[in-house]
């Protein structure tokens, strides 16, 4: 993604939906998460996701997630993109969600970072 995940995501939300902006989706959740731009990446297994409902996209929007969490903890991702983490988090059936949900607003409130 050489850096530029966020204008990958821009070009993503112009397109129209059809099988292209569905490969380009893929491409964003696969490299954005090779190279460690979690939050893109998170953000587009979230739709791929909604889409189609493949375990592997689960899979992928799980640890995107968990990977924007560490890097929030780490001080390289703002705070903010807390809440946008918990909201795709939402968006799954899996009863998996319950746990992290949990785990993140307990850190949350333990670090005084308001996720809503």
């Amino acid at each position: 993604m050489n850096g530029k995940a966020r204008l990958a995501w821009e070009l993503y939300l112009r397109m129209e939906t059809n099988d292209e902006s569905f490969s380009l989706l893929q491409l964003i959740a696969n490299d954005c998460y090779k190279v460690g731009a979690f939050f893109y990446s998170a953000k587009a297994f979230d739709v791929l996701e909604r889409l189609d409902p493949n375990p592997e996209y689960w899979e992928g929007k799980r640890g995107a997630a968990m990977g924007v969490f560490q890097m929030i903890i780490a001080g390289s991702e703002p705070k903010e993109s807390l809440r946008d983490v918990l909201s795709m988090l939402r968006n799954t059936s899996n009863p998996q969600v319950e746990y992290f949900i949990r785990t993140i607003r307990k850190w949350a409130k333990e670090s005084g970072v308001k996720v809503g």
